[in-house]
């Protein structure tokens, strides 16, 4: 139900075609999350163009600096660039760019499940095998638009959407805080979430969740007035809730039974038809 090899010859590598009940737990991750996410943690479900500008891309800082990362839609309009989407946190965070809002509006938080396109360009050699490391994949994207002030505390609310939802599935996992050199170019403070995956003996990342201060304000120009009618850059948070195939890996390995069947995690299992394990056929 895991097919590297037909994927390879429709598309190339680094791609994979999910089957039967395997593609069908993989909309469940998707469906739960969101619906957790909405329902529980108070986000807006967007659903949104997987295409970015140019300067869309530039805004959230995907671009120049990661620009060999980035797959770009050649057109017949060579007047703007078009790339699709490496996150959604790119065209979420981008909902706010040239606008001025009010602080009655503030908090925006928005979520969203899409496909994700990536080179993987610095990864050379890394997880060229199996489905850690894609050229598409699936993610549940969190976003936040607060006062900047709140961004501190806002990333701790935002995290832990993300690890509830490890919680719920019952999955080991562990939170670490980067240090400067490990962070993203737009971040200023940044937790990674780490799954366990047993084949490996070791966590693996499965979402980062990052405030970006008022950083990606100023490229967007998104603004809001506070109390004194002032006019001042917005803050912007984004962090997975959860990477999708990542956490679709982590349920085969963790939930796996003796027989080689998988168990499903009882939340799941109104998505998936009550189905309660995945059998070897």
């Amino acid at each position: 139900m895991i097919d590297f090899d037909l994927a390879t010859k429709t598309t190339g590598s680094r791609f994979v075609f999910l089957k039967g009940q395997i593609a069908l737990l993989e909309r469940a991750l998707s469906n739960f999350m969101i619906d957790k996410h909405t329902s529980d943690n108070g986000y807006t479900e967007i659903s949104p163009p997987l295409i970015a500008s140019e300067s869309t891309m530039y805004g959230t800082g995907q671009i120049p600096k990661f620009i060999d990362d980035q797959f770009e839609i050649k057109l017949d309009d060579k007047s703007e660039r078009k790339f699709l989407i490496p996150t959604a946190e790119v065209i979420l965070t981008n909902m706010v760019k040239g606008k001025i809002l009010n602080k009655n509006d503030l908090p925006l938080r928005l979520v969203a499940s899409t496909p994700c396109f990536r080179k993987e360009a610095g990864s050379y050699g890394k997880d060229t095998k199996g489905m850690i490391r894609q050229h598409q994949f699936y993610k549940v994207e969190l976003v936040s638009i607060v006062e900047p002030q709140n961004c501190k505390s806002e990333l701790e609310r935002m995290t832990n959407c993300a690890t509830g939802i490890l919680d719920s599935l019952k999955l080991p996992y562990r939170k670490v805080v980067l240090c400067t050199g490990d962070m993203g170019f737009s971040a200023e403070k940044t937790y990674d979430i780490e799954v366990w995956i047993p084949s490996e003996n070791k966590y693996r990342e499965i979402s980062s969740c990052s405030s970006c201060g008022s950083f990606q304000a100023r490229r967007m120009k998104g603004r809001y007035k506070n109390d004194k009618k002032e006019t001042l850059f917005l803050g912007t948070l984004n962090g997975s809730g959860l990477a999708v195939g990542r956490t679709l890996i982590a349920i085969l390995e963790n939930y796996q039974l003796e027989d080689g069947a998988i168990k499903i995690p009882n939340v799941l299992r109104p998505y998936m038809n009550n189905l309660d394990k995945i059998s070897i056929k």
